[in-house]
C-alpha cells in the first residue's frame, strides 16, 4: 500500500471518529441520556500522557470497572482474572499493546487514589454487589470465584478516593460463618462484664 492510500485511509478513520463523536453529542442533545461516568472516563483518558513507542498498536484509556475506555468511547474488554488479581481500581489509568501478532496486552499505568471499605456480598438482578452503607457497588464475578465469596460474606473492596464509583475491586473476604463467630464472641465478652469492667459470675437456670 502506498503512502498516499495510508494517509487516505487515516483521514478516513479521523472522519469517522469525529463524526461518532458529534452523532452522540447530538443525541445526548435530543433524548437528553447521557453516561456521565463513561464521558468522565472519556474526557481522562484523553488528557493521559501518550506512552513511549512500542512495537505494535498502543492504546490508552481509563478502566471503568470491567473494561477499558479510550478518549473517543471505544471500549476494549479488559480480562476478568487480569483485573480480578491486579485489583484494578475504576479511573485507573491503563494502556493496551496490540502486538503486530495479534496479541492484546494490558498494562496499569497510572493508578488512582484508594479508599477501602466493608460490606456484604449481596446478589441484585442476577449480578454480585457489596452493599456499602446503602449503597451498592457491582463487583467482578471472576473475583467473587477467586475469593470463594457467598452472599451474606463480609467483604473489603477498593474504591476510588473521590467515591465516584459504580464498581469495586475486592481485596478481601470475611465468611459470614468468621463474622458471625466473631460478633457472637464479643457480644457474650461484654455480658461477662459488670459496670466496672470486672468479670461477674455467670447465672444458670435449675434444672
Amino acid at each position: 500500500m502506498s503512502d498516499d492510500a495510508l494517509i487516505q485511509v487515516q483521514e478516513l478513520i479521523e472522519s469517522a471518529e469525529s463524526s461518532l463523536k458529534t452523532a452522540r453529542a447530538l443525541l445526548r442533545s435530543m433524548t437528553g441520556v447521557s453516561d456521565a461516568s463513561m464521558e468522565r472516563h472519556m474526557e481522562k483518558a484523553g488528557s493521559m500522557a501518550s506512552g513511549s513507542a512500542v512495537s505494535g498498536k498502543v492504546i490508552e484509556g481509563i478502566f471503568d470497572g470491567q473494561n477499558m475506555i479510550d478518549s473517543e468511547g471505544q471500549t476494549y474488554p479488559v480480562p476478568a482474572n487480569y483485573a480480578s488479581k491486579s485489583k484494578l481500581v475504576e479511573g485507573d489509568g491503563m494502556k493496551l499493546t496490540i502486538t503486530d501478532e495479534g496479541k492484546f496486552i494490558y498494562k496499569q499505568i497510572l493508578p488512582i487514589k484508594r479508599r477501602t471499605a466493608v460490606g456484604s456480598l449481596i446478589q441484585e438482578d442476577g449480578q454480585y454487589k457489596v452493599l456499602v452503607d446503602g449503597k451498592v457497588y457491582r463487583v467482578l464475578l471472576a473475583s467473587v470465584t477467586f475469593y470463594r465469596a457467598e452472599v451474606g460474606d463480609q467483604v473489603t473492596i477498593l474504591l476510588p478516593e473521590d467515591d465516584e464509583a459504580k464498581w469495586g475491586a475486592i481485596e478481601a473476604v470475611i465468611p459470614k460463618q468468621m463474622a458471625d463467630a466473631a460478633s457472637k464472641s464479643a457480644l457474650n465478652s461484654r455480658s461477662t462484664e459488670d459496670t466496672d469492667g470486672e468479670l461477674s459470675p455467670s447465672v444458670e437456670d435449675d434444672i
